[in-house]
């Protein structure tokens, strides 16, 4: 019977092979339809925070005269849209659209006994015009809040009376300013609105802002703070769907915000409500206006072509420069980025951009794509049970089978969410591993015939192998492609999560097998035993020690948090500037010359197999630039296949290095000796 099972596992090798082969072929159209998608959606807005430029305003000799002009300024430099807050007391008095009053403020301006039993806030407006906008914002949100308003006025100017604590009045979120709205839209800007979801939800009034924000020609909102708009009173009132409703009725989208700490709440059920009418925004914060203008364009320009990003929020800031005695901001600095001198339009547009109003990608979808994603899965799971195949043999098939039947169960149970991320995380682990193992084998053999190699031969078998296992890894990215290929990934709704176990499984597995899997079918029950009775040396212990080192710094250098030098950063945005598209440092620098110059040498001495343990790290980052699935597919590729030049090159200078190195040795090593 095992002789038997063994039979069955080793015939079903081909079949399974034949399987992985299908579903990338199955991955193909759907790799055709994400290519698409991502082409539909080629305009970049600017944004920049208008209440930025409020406070900076706040110190100029003539506040209302200085907005207006750096409001042209930002206008000829290329920003065509303004973010516009909610507004509060506090900020319309900024304005000078209004005066605050507390009770006991009044009571000495009219030279009054001061009220013994209130605290009332008064607002006095600054002109007619301003009281006639105003004045039914502020009574429709107190009243709403159940604060009562009541007229009045003071020498000649109108005002109201809201009847609680000035502290408490200024906390209430009210209407973005229309007065500011109405000056925007004059002056040919985009408005974006940003809500909050400070106050109870009421579907009336987010009738009448929306239908506002739509005569003002409004097509995106972004929400401001830690949850989207009706999310607080969602249970009790299904505010996120009648919210979602409305933005579908008036045709406004809402903008998802780069690399936020916690992404915000309810964000995902609004965006699949609203069909996905989302564009994703990368926020250039207060201390970044102030990098260099190379720097800031270089950030510009990447948001856009490199992650699918198609608009960008630009904070102002201000400050207080004492060496300067005055005060100072970001304005001069982010035009700068923009035109003279780091050009961040001029760079966009040439990589094939518009500059104006975003708009959500129009998702490609073929009727078949569920039947091919079926295909794919099915061709996944083979290549996870190839892979236990060259560790394990007899549970090849066991593998194969319950990866059938685990898939259709948590189909069944609505888990394919689940099921897609983690066979796709597997099937990329896959890949580069049994690449990499087709390539020590490869080695192996080259080493066996190592008296009938000429040096040109080892250097062209090098290349060749290179080539190849780069290919074959390649392989991993059209199963993560196929697999996930939905616009929350795209959009970073939903993340594909593990991918560290990415970045540490295939060297691993590679480290495995080459010191105990190398010309046998299995380590074998012997093999484990001997592991472990075999004593532990200090020697072990340093080893050991220094593995540990090398892979903490190797991970935390790895994915979105990882950290880089100066000096590295610099090196990074020359070369995106030189060819496009950086390539990973990590592929070209390091991995993928220790390939090919570890193939070179190992053809010839057994033990330097070991190298290829570290160039194990090109191929599964090859795969791994797939796994930001925000990147645009041909970006992705063209940084993998940049990376396998450039380390191509590096490779060979490499190997000339060590030949000239091996024959200094073998010419010195005996004038050593004798000496």
């Amino acid at each position: 019977m095992v002789q038997k099972w063994q039979h069955w596992n080793n015939s079903s090798v081909k079949w399974l092979w034949i399987l992985v082969i299908i579903g990338l072929v199955a991955s193909l159209p759907i790799a055709f339809d994400r290519t698409k998608t991502e082409s539909t959606s080629k305009n970049v807005e600017f944004v920049f925070n208008y209440r930025n430029l409020i406070d900076i305003a706040s110190y100029q000799p003539h506040p209302q005269d200085y907005i207006k002009q750096q409001l042209q300024l930002l206008k000829d430099a290329g920003i065509g849209s303004v973010a516009v807050y909610q507004s509060n007391l506090s900020e319309l008095q900024k304005s000078q659209r209004l005066n605050v009053y507390n009770s006991v403020d009044v009571a000495n301006l009219q030279n009054q006994v001061i009220p013994q039993n209130e605290n009332f806030t008064y607002v006095q407006f600054t002109s007619e015009e301003n009281a006639q906008l105003l004045e039914p914002v502020l009574q429709r949100v107190y009243n709403s809040l159940g604060i009562p308003v009541v007229p009045w006025s003071f020498k000649g100017l109108p005002g109201v009376v809201i009847q609680t604590s000035a502290d408490e009045a200024g906390l209430k979120p009210l209407d973005p300013d229309p007065i500011t709205m109405r000056m925007l839209h004059n002056m040919g800007f985009q408005i974006v609105p940003r809500l909050n979801d400070s106050l109870p939800y009421d579907q009336n009034r987010m009738n009448g802002l929306l239908s506002q924000f739509a005569e003002y020609g409004v097509k995106t909102i972004l929400f401001d703070g830690e949850s989207v708009t009706g999310f607080t009173d969602d249970i009790e009132k299904k505010s996120i769907a009648n919210f979602a409703t409305l933005l579908n009725q008036h045709g406004i989208g809402i903008a998802a915000i780069e690399n936020l700490k916690k992404p915000q709440t309810g964000f995902s059920k609004l965006a699949y409500l609203m069909d996905y009418n989302v564009v994703r925004l990368y926020s250039l914060s207060e201390s970044d206006s102030k990098l260099d203008p190379y720097t800031v364009a270089d950030r510009f320009a990447l948001a856009a072509k490199d992650r699918n990003i198609r608009m960008m929020y630009i904070n102002l800031a201000v400050s207080r420069d004492t060496t300067k005695a005055q005060m100072t901001n970001s304005i001069d600095n982010v035009i700068k980025s923009l035109q003279t001198e780091g050009h961040a339009i001029q760079n966009i547009e040439s990589h094939g951009f518009k500059i104006g109003p975003a708009s959500a990608m129009d998702v490609s979808h073929s009727a078949f794509n569920k039947y091919f994603k079926l295909i794919v899965l099915i061709g996944a799971i083979a290549y996870i049970a190839l892979l236990v195949s060259y560790f394990v043999r007899r549970f090849t098939l066991i593998v194969f089978v319950l990866g059938l039947v685990g898939s259709a169960g948590m189909i069944l149970i609505h888990q394919a969410l689940i099921l897609e991320q983690g066979i796709a995380l597997l099937a990329a682990i896959s890949a580069p591993t049994i690449a990499m193992i087709y390539a020590v084998r490869k080695v192996d053999r080259l080493y066996e015939t190592r008296h009938q190699l000429s040096l040109s031969q080892r250097v062209i078998q090098a290349v060749i192998l290179f080539i190849r296992t780069s290919l074959w890894s390649l392989t991993g990215a059209l199963f993560i492609i196929g697999l996930l290929n939905d616009i929350t990934y795209q959009l970073v709704i939903n993340q594909f999560r593990g991918v560290s176990l990415l970045h540490f499984a295939p060297i691993a597995l590679i480290a495995v097998y080459i010191a105990f899997y190398r010309g046998k079918q299995s380590f074998g029950i012997g093999g484990i035993r001997k592991v472990l009775t075999t004593p532990i040396t200090l020697t072990w212990i340093i080893v050991l020690g220094i593995v540990g080192i090398v892979g903490m710094y190797y991970l935390s250098r790895t994915g979105n948090a990882g950290t880089v030098t100066p000096l590295e950063m610099h090196f990074r945005n020359a070369l995106e500037s030189l060819l496009g598209v950086r390539p990973r440092n990590k592929e070209f620098l390091m991995a993928h010359p220790l390939f090919i110059l570890g193939v070179f040498i190992a053809a010839k001495y057994r033990h330097a197999i070991y190298i290829m343990i570290i160039a194990c790290i090109g191929q599964l980052s090859m795969v791994d630039t797939f796994a930001h699935i925000h990147s645009p597919v041909h970006i992705s590729l063209i940084r993998g296949l940049l990376g396998m030049g450039l380390g191509l090159i590096l490779g060979l200078v490499a190997v000339i290095a060590w030949q000239i190195l091996e024959r200094c040795w073998k010419k010195w090593l005996p004038l050593l000796r004798k000496s």
